[in-house]
Protein backbone atom coordinates (compact mmCIF):
# COMPACT_ATOMS: atom_id res chain seq x y z
CA UNK A 1 0.00 0.00 0.00
CA UNK A 2 1.48 3.40 -0.82
CA UNK A 3 1.88 5.49 2.05
CA UNK A 4 1.89 9.53 2.66
CA UNK A 5 5.29 10.89 3.80
CA UNK A 6 5.51 11.59 7.49
CA UNK A 7 8.18 13.11 9.73
CA UNK A 8 9.47 10.36 12.39
CA UNK A 9 9.20 13.50 14.64
CA UNK A 10 7.27 16.52 14.92
CA UNK A 11 4.63 15.41 13.40
CA UNK A 12 1.38 17.45 12.92
CA UNK A 13 -0.98 17.18 15.55
CA UNK A 14 -4.05 15.03 13.72
CA UNK A 15 -4.55 13.32 10.89
CA UNK A 16 -6.98 16.27 9.04
CA UNK A 17 -9.78 15.50 5.90
CA UNK A 18 -9.84 16.26 2.04
CA UNK A 19 -12.59 18.60 2.93
CA UNK A 20 -10.66 20.32 5.79
CA UNK A 21 -7.79 21.17 3.18
CA UNK A 22 -9.62 21.70 0.41
CA UNK A 23 -11.47 24.74 2.12
CA UNK A 24 -8.47 26.19 4.29
CA UNK A 25 -6.67 26.35 0.94
CA UNK A 26 -9.16 27.54 -0.79
CA UNK A 27 -9.40 30.31 1.61
CA UNK A 28 -5.84 31.19 0.89
CA UNK A 29 -6.37 31.56 -2.95
CA UNK A 30 -8.46 34.26 -2.72
CA UNK A 31 -6.71 35.97 -0.33
CA UNK A 32 -2.97 35.37 -1.00
CA UNK A 33 -1.95 38.69 -2.48
CA UNK A 34 1.68 39.26 -2.86
CA UNK A 35 3.69 36.66 -4.82
CA UNK A 36 5.89 33.55 -3.64
CA UNK A 37 7.01 34.98 -0.53
CA UNK A 38 4.53 36.46 1.23
CA UNK A 39 2.59 33.22 0.45
CA UNK A 40 4.61 31.46 3.16
CA UNK A 41 4.16 33.87 5.16
CA UNK A 42 0.29 33.26 4.88
CA UNK A 43 1.21 29.83 4.65
CA UNK A 44 2.31 29.66 8.23
CA UNK A 45 -0.15 31.75 9.88
CA UNK A 46 -2.82 29.63 8.81
CA UNK A 47 -1.35 26.34 9.26
CA UNK A 48 1.40 26.69 12.06
CA UNK A 49 0.40 29.08 14.70
CA UNK A 50 -3.28 28.87 13.77
CA UNK A 51 -4.37 25.07 13.01
CA UNK A 52 -0.92 23.92 14.20
CA UNK A 53 -0.92 20.79 11.50
CA UNK A 54 2.65 20.84 11.37
CA UNK A 55 5.49 22.30 14.14
CA UNK A 56 7.86 25.01 13.24
CA UNK A 57 10.74 22.63 12.27
CA UNK A 58 8.19 20.60 9.85
CA UNK A 59 7.15 23.53 8.34
CA UNK A 60 10.84 25.31 8.05
CA UNK A 61 12.27 21.42 6.81
CA UNK A 62 9.44 21.58 4.14
CA UNK A 63 10.03 25.44 2.75
CA UNK A 64 13.82 24.29 2.87
CA UNK A 65 13.03 21.39 0.63
CA UNK A 66 11.02 23.25 -1.87
CA UNK A 67 13.56 25.93 -2.30
CA UNK A 68 15.87 23.37 -3.04
CA UNK A 69 13.61 21.71 -6.11
CA UNK A 70 12.99 23.27 -9.26
CA UNK A 71 8.90 24.52 -9.75
CA UNK A 72 7.21 27.22 -7.96
CA UNK A 73 7.91 26.81 -4.74
CA UNK A 74 4.82 28.08 -2.56
CA UNK A 75 2.51 26.17 -4.33
CA UNK A 76 5.01 23.29 -4.15
CA UNK A 77 4.78 23.72 -0.48
CA UNK A 78 1.22 24.15 -0.14
CA UNK A 79 1.25 20.38 -1.80
CA UNK A 80 3.41 19.36 1.12
CA UNK A 81 1.60 20.75 3.47
CA UNK A 82 -1.65 19.03 2.09
CA UNK A 83 -0.03 15.91 1.64
CA UNK A 84 0.96 16.02 5.08
CA UNK A 85 -2.40 16.57 6.34
CA UNK A 86 -4.62 14.26 3.95
CA UNK A 87 -2.12 12.48 2.12
CA UNK A 88 -2.36 12.28 -2.07
CA UNK A 89 -6.15 13.46 -2.39
CA UNK A 90 -5.19 16.16 0.38
CA UNK A 91 -1.91 17.29 -1.67
CA UNK A 92 -4.44 17.79 -4.76
CA UNK A 93 -7.24 19.14 -2.64
CA UNK A 94 -4.65 21.99 -1.59
CA UNK A 95 -3.46 22.61 -5.05
CA UNK A 96 -6.87 22.61 -6.45
CA UNK A 97 -7.87 25.23 -4.15
CA UNK A 98 -5.26 27.53 -3.85
CA UNK A 99 -4.85 27.83 -8.12
CA UNK A 100 -8.49 27.48 -9.27
CA UNK A 101 -9.45 31.25 -8.12
CA UNK A 102 -6.35 32.83 -10.03
CA UNK A 103 -6.61 30.44 -12.94
CA UNK A 104 -9.98 31.45 -13.59
CA UNK A 105 -9.73 35.78 -12.86
CA UNK A 106 -6.80 34.86 -15.82
CA UNK A 107 -8.68 33.39 -18.21
CA UNK A 108 -11.56 35.94 -17.83
CA UNK A 109 -8.79 38.40 -18.46
CA UNK A 110 -7.80 36.48 -21.55
CA UNK A 111 -11.36 36.61 -22.90
CA UNK A 112 -11.94 40.25 -22.63
CA UNK A 113 -8.75 41.63 -23.26
CA UNK A 114 -9.24 41.51 -27.19
CA UNK A 115 -12.53 44.13 -26.15
CA UNK A 116 -9.64 46.57 -24.10
CA UNK A 117 -9.01 48.09 -27.94
CA UNK A 118 -10.14 51.54 -27.23
CA UNK A 119 -7.90 54.11 -25.87
CA UNK A 120 -8.81 53.55 -22.53
CA UNK A 121 -8.61 50.24 -22.66
CA UNK A 122 -4.70 50.50 -24.23
CA UNK A 123 -3.89 52.61 -21.84
CA UNK A 124 -4.36 50.14 -19.29
CA UNK A 125 -2.66 46.92 -20.73
CA UNK A 126 0.38 49.75 -21.69
CA UNK A 127 0.18 50.23 -17.63
CA UNK A 128 0.39 45.88 -16.90
CA UNK A 129 3.18 45.93 -19.58
CA UNK A 130 4.98 48.87 -17.06
CA UNK A 131 4.05 46.72 -13.90
CA UNK A 132 5.79 43.64 -15.34
CA UNK A 133 9.29 46.33 -14.97
CA UNK A 134 8.59 47.26 -11.54
CA UNK A 135 8.01 43.19 -10.24
CA UNK A 136 10.69 41.87 -12.34
CA UNK A 137 13.33 44.31 -11.38
CA UNK A 138 12.61 44.26 -7.43
CA UNK A 139 12.11 40.13 -8.10
CA UNK A 140 15.39 40.60 -9.38
CA UNK A 141 16.90 42.85 -6.36
CA UNK A 142 15.91 40.46 -3.63
CA UNK A 143 16.67 37.69 -5.67
CA UNK A 144 20.80 38.83 -6.52
CA UNK A 145 20.64 39.96 -2.98
CA UNK A 146 19.97 36.82 -1.45
CA UNK A 147 21.41 34.30 -4.13
CA UNK A 148 24.67 36.09 -5.62
CA UNK A 149 26.59 37.00 -2.01
CA UNK A 150 29.66 36.28 -3.26
CA UNK A 151 31.93 36.59 -6.33
CA UNK A 152 31.54 33.29 -7.28
CA UNK A 153 28.12 33.53 -7.27
CA UNK A 154 28.21 36.73 -9.47
CA UNK A 155 30.41 35.48 -11.96
CA UNK A 156 28.13 32.91 -12.94
CA UNK A 157 24.97 34.46 -13.02
CA UNK A 158 26.98 37.41 -15.22
CA UNK A 159 27.96 34.15 -17.24
CA UNK A 160 23.80 32.67 -17.16
CA UNK A 161 22.70 35.96 -18.62
CA UNK A 162 25.75 36.38 -21.08
CA UNK A 163 24.62 32.85 -22.57
CA UNK A 164 21.26 33.85 -22.34
CA UNK A 165 21.27 37.57 -24.38
CA UNK A 166 23.40 36.24 -27.20
CA UNK A 167 21.93 32.84 -27.73
CA UNK A 168 18.36 32.95 -27.00
CA UNK A 169 16.70 29.94 -27.63
CA UNK A 170 15.32 26.98 -24.92
CA UNK A 171 18.38 25.13 -25.07
CA UNK A 172 20.70 28.17 -24.54
CA UNK A 173 18.57 28.21 -21.31
CA UNK A 174 18.96 24.66 -20.68
CA UNK A 175 22.64 25.11 -21.05
CA UNK A 176 23.13 27.87 -18.92
CA UNK A 177 21.34 25.60 -15.93
CA UNK A 178 23.55 22.96 -16.46
CA UNK A 179 27.05 25.19 -16.36
CA UNK A 180 25.68 26.91 -13.86
CA UNK A 181 24.94 24.05 -11.73
CA UNK A 182 28.40 22.46 -12.70
CA UNK A 183 30.14 26.24 -11.63
CA UNK A 184 28.57 26.18 -8.37
CA UNK A 185 29.36 22.38 -7.98
CA UNK A 186 33.18 23.31 -7.95
CA UNK A 187 33.57 26.58 -6.91
CA UNK A 188 31.00 27.46 -4.47
CA UNK A 189 31.90 26.74 -0.75
CA UNK A 190 28.88 26.15 1.80
CA UNK A 191 29.20 25.50 5.31
CA UNK A 192 27.28 22.45 6.80
CA UNK A 193 24.28 22.12 7.77
CA UNK A 194 22.25 20.65 11.09
CA UNK A 195 20.91 17.22 10.58
CA UNK A 196 17.10 18.24 9.04
CA UNK A 197 14.01 16.51 10.14
CA UNK A 198 13.78 13.45 8.14
CA UNK A 199 10.54 13.14 5.80
CA UNK A 200 9.46 9.33 5.27
CA UNK A 201 8.21 7.95 2.80
CA UNK A 202 7.78 5.31 0.24
CA UNK A 203 10.77 4.89 -1.67
CA UNK A 204 9.41 2.86 -4.35
CA UNK A 205 6.74 5.55 -5.48
CA UNK A 206 9.57 7.96 -4.96
CA UNK A 207 11.48 6.30 -7.67
CA UNK A 208 8.46 5.69 -10.21
CA UNK A 209 7.81 9.41 -9.63
CA UNK A 210 11.41 10.38 -10.28
CA UNK A 211 11.50 8.23 -13.93
CA UNK A 212 8.48 9.64 -14.88
CA UNK A 213 9.45 13.00 -14.24
CA UNK A 214 12.37 12.17 -16.21
CA UNK A 215 11.30 10.18 -19.03
CA UNK A 216 8.44 13.27 -19.56
CA UNK A 217 11.02 16.28 -19.36
CA UNK A 218 12.98 14.02 -21.95
CA UNK A 219 9.50 13.99 -23.99
CA UNK A 220 9.32 17.70 -23.56
CA UNK A 221 12.74 18.36 -24.36
CA UNK A 222 12.17 17.14 -28.18
CA UNK A 223 8.42 16.78 -28.73
CA UNK A 224 7.16 19.09 -32.02
CA UNK A 225 3.89 17.66 -33.15
CA UNK A 226 3.17 21.16 -35.26
CA UNK A 227 0.13 21.31 -33.06
CA UNK A 228 0.62 25.05 -31.76
CA UNK A 229 -1.50 24.38 -28.02
CA UNK A 230 0.26 20.60 -27.78
CA UNK A 231 3.90 21.98 -28.45
CA UNK A 232 2.99 25.01 -26.14
CA UNK A 233 2.20 22.38 -23.42
CA UNK A 234 5.46 20.66 -23.77
CA UNK A 235 7.12 24.28 -23.36
CA UNK A 236 4.90 24.66 -19.90
CA UNK A 237 6.42 21.62 -19.00
CA UNK A 238 10.01 22.19 -19.26
CA UNK A 239 9.46 25.84 -18.09
CA UNK A 240 7.91 23.77 -14.44
CA UNK A 241 10.77 21.50 -14.78
CA UNK A 242 13.73 23.56 -15.40
CA UNK A 243 13.04 26.78 -12.91
CA UNK A 244 14.43 27.69 -10.14
CA UNK A 245 13.71 30.45 -7.61
CA UNK A 246 9.58 30.81 -8.33
CA UNK A 247 7.17 32.64 -10.09
CA UNK A 248 9.13 35.83 -12.20
CA UNK A 249 11.88 33.66 -13.09
CA UNK A 250 9.22 31.54 -15.06
CA UNK A 251 9.30 34.59 -17.30
CA UNK A 252 11.62 34.08 -19.76
CA UNK A 253 11.12 30.18 -20.25
CA UNK A 254 7.29 30.92 -21.31
CA UNK A 255 8.38 34.18 -23.51
CA UNK A 256 10.60 31.69 -25.29
CA UNK A 257 7.68 29.05 -25.54
CA UNK A 258 4.48 31.49 -26.86
CA UNK A 259 5.87 34.79 -28.15
CA UNK A 260 9.19 33.81 -30.10
CA UNK A 261 6.94 31.25 -32.60
CA UNK A 262 4.28 33.83 -32.89
CA UNK A 263 1.47 32.18 -31.15
CA UNK A 264 1.06 35.57 -28.67
CA UNK A 265 2.38 38.69 -29.45
CA UNK A 266 4.78 40.45 -26.96
CA UNK A 267 2.27 42.55 -25.82
CA UNK A 268 -0.26 40.04 -24.73
CA UNK A 269 1.98 38.36 -22.80
CA UNK A 270 3.36 41.09 -20.80
CA UNK A 271 -0.21 42.15 -20.20
CA UNK A 272 -1.02 38.90 -18.80
CA UNK A 273 2.12 38.62 -16.30
CA UNK A 274 1.02 42.12 -15.48
CA UNK A 275 -2.59 41.10 -14.31
CA UNK A 276 -1.34 38.18 -12.83
CA UNK A 277 0.09 40.76 -10.56
CA UNK A 278 -3.00 42.31 -9.40
CA UNK A 279 -4.61 38.69 -8.37
CA UNK A 280 -3.83 36.89 -5.79
CA UNK A 281 -2.46 32.84 -6.10
CA UNK A 282 0.58 31.17 -7.60
CA UNK A 283 2.11 33.72 -10.21
CA UNK A 284 2.40 30.12 -12.17
CA UNK A 285 -1.55 30.86 -12.99
CA UNK A 286 -0.53 33.02 -15.75
CA UNK A 287 0.01 29.82 -17.55
CA UNK A 288 -4.25 29.35 -17.80
CA UNK A 289 -4.03 33.13 -18.85
CA UNK A 290 -1.95 31.86 -21.85
CA UNK A 291 -3.61 28.62 -22.62
CA UNK A 292 -6.80 30.03 -22.77
CA UNK A 293 -5.31 32.68 -25.72
CA UNK A 294 -4.26 29.41 -27.59
CA UNK A 295 -7.31 26.90 -27.21
CA UNK A 296 -9.64 28.15 -24.73
CA UNK A 297 -10.73 26.53 -21.37
CA UNK A 298 -8.97 23.12 -22.68
CA UNK A 299 -5.92 25.16 -23.66
CA UNK A 300 -6.05 26.80 -19.99
CA UNK A 301 -5.98 23.84 -18.50
CA UNK A 302 -3.51 21.65 -20.85
CA UNK A 303 -0.71 24.51 -20.30
CA UNK A 304 -1.79 25.18 -16.20
CA UNK A 305 -1.21 21.36 -15.67
CA UNK A 306 1.62 20.77 -17.62
CA UNK A 307 3.16 23.86 -15.57
CA UNK A 308 2.83 22.52 -12.77
CA UNK A 309 3.00 18.87 -13.16
CA UNK A 310 6.98 18.80 -12.92
CA UNK A 311 7.42 20.47 -10.00
CA UNK A 312 5.18 17.51 -8.10
CA UNK A 313 6.99 15.02 -9.49
CA UNK A 314 10.06 15.72 -8.26
CA UNK A 315 8.58 16.90 -4.53
CA UNK A 316 6.99 13.83 -4.30
CA UNK A 317 10.37 11.86 -5.37
CA UNK A 318 12.52 13.82 -3.37
CA UNK A 319 10.99 14.27 -0.16
CA UNK A 320 12.22 10.60 1.22
CA UNK A 321 15.39 11.36 0.08
CA UNK A 322 15.60 15.07 1.81
CA UNK A 323 17.92 14.58 4.42
CA UNK A 324 20.45 12.77 2.24
CA UNK A 325 20.33 15.30 -0.33
CA UNK A 326 20.78 18.26 2.23
CA UNK A 327 24.30 15.99 3.63
CA UNK A 328 25.98 16.37 0.74
CA UNK A 329 28.07 19.67 0.45
CA UNK A 330 28.64 18.82 -3.50
CA UNK A 331 25.07 18.46 -4.16
CA UNK A 332 24.04 21.67 -1.87
CA UNK A 333 27.05 23.69 -4.05
CA UNK A 334 25.87 22.74 -7.44
CA UNK A 335 22.05 24.07 -6.41
CA UNK A 336 23.47 27.31 -4.79
CA UNK A 337 25.29 27.59 -8.72
CA UNK A 338 21.46 27.09 -10.03
CA UNK A 339 20.32 29.34 -8.03
CA UNK A 340 22.75 31.80 -8.59
CA UNK A 341 22.28 31.32 -12.20
CA UNK A 342 18.84 32.11 -12.16
CA UNK A 343 19.44 35.14 -11.39
CA UNK A 344 21.69 35.85 -14.28
CA UNK A 345 18.32 34.35 -16.54
CA UNK A 346 15.87 36.95 -15.11
CA UNK A 347 18.07 39.82 -15.58
CA UNK A 348 18.16 38.68 -19.23
CA UNK A 349 14.12 38.44 -19.01
CA UNK A 350 13.94 41.57 -17.41
CA UNK A 351 16.17 43.06 -20.28
CA UNK A 352 14.18 41.76 -23.06
CA UNK A 353 11.07 41.32 -23.39
CA UNK A 354 10.32 43.11 -20.17
CA UNK A 355 12.13 46.34 -20.99
CA UNK A 356 12.44 46.41 -24.78
CA UNK A 357 8.61 45.66 -24.86
CA UNK A 358 7.18 48.14 -22.13
CA UNK A 359 9.74 51.38 -22.38
CA UNK A 360 8.67 53.10 -25.32
CA UNK A 361 8.83 56.58 -24.28
CA UNK A 362 10.51 58.64 -21.35
CA UNK A 363 7.03 59.02 -19.17
CA UNK A 364 7.33 55.01 -19.12
CA UNK A 365 10.69 55.17 -17.35
CA UNK A 366 9.54 57.72 -14.78
CA UNK A 367 6.00 55.21 -14.26
CA UNK A 368 7.89 52.09 -14.12
CA UNK A 369 10.67 54.46 -11.41
CA UNK A 370 7.98 54.94 -9.10
CA UNK A 371 6.16 51.75 -9.13
CA UNK A 372 9.30 50.40 -8.56
CA UNK A 373 9.74 52.45 -5.88
CA UNK A 374 6.41 51.20 -4.04
CA UNK A 375 7.34 47.66 -4.62
CA UNK A 376 11.14 48.58 -3.03
CA UNK A 377 8.78 50.05 -0.32
CA UNK A 378 7.56 46.17 0.64
CA UNK A 379 3.91 47.25 -0.49
CA UNK A 380 1.47 44.90 -2.10
CA UNK A 381 1.98 44.63 -6.13
CA UNK A 382 -1.36 45.39 -6.05
CA UNK A 383 -0.35 48.73 -5.71
CA UNK A 384 2.14 49.13 -7.96
CA UNK A 385 -0.95 47.42 -10.13
CA UNK A 386 -3.09 50.52 -8.96
CA UNK A 387 -0.60 53.20 -9.76
CA UNK A 388 0.85 51.85 -13.30
CA UNK A 389 -2.46 51.55 -15.10
CA UNK A 390 -4.13 54.44 -13.29
CA UNK A 391 -0.54 56.82 -14.35
CA UNK A 392 -0.88 55.48 -17.47
CA UNK A 393 -4.62 56.34 -18.25
CA UNK A 394 -3.68 59.41 -17.15
CA UNK A 395 -1.14 60.07 -19.14
CA UNK A 396 -3.42 59.24 -22.26
CA UNK A 397 -6.31 61.40 -21.32
CA UNK A 398 -3.48 64.16 -20.70
CA UNK A 399 -2.15 63.71 -24.29
CA UNK A 400 -5.17 63.12 -26.16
Amino acid sequence: MITSPTPRRDAASTAGTVSEVFVTFLRLGLTSFGGPVAHIGYFREALVVQRHWVSEQVFSELLSLTQFLPGPASSQLGFALGLMRAGWAGALAAFLAFTLPSALLLVLFAQVQPDLLNATGGAALRGLKLVAVCVVAQALFSMARQLTPDMPRICIALASAALVLLQDSAWAQLLAMLVSAAAGAVICRLPAVPTPVTLQGNRKLAMVLLVIFTVTLLGSLTLDTGYALLDAAAGFYRAGALVFGGGHVVLPLLEQSVVEPGLVSPEEFLAGYGAAQAIPGPMFSVAAYLGAKLGGYAGASLCLAAIFLPGFLILGAALPMWSRLTADRRTRAAFAGVNAGVVGLLAAAFWTPVCSEAIAQPSDVLIAAIGLGLARAKLSSLWVVVWCVAASIGRGLWTS
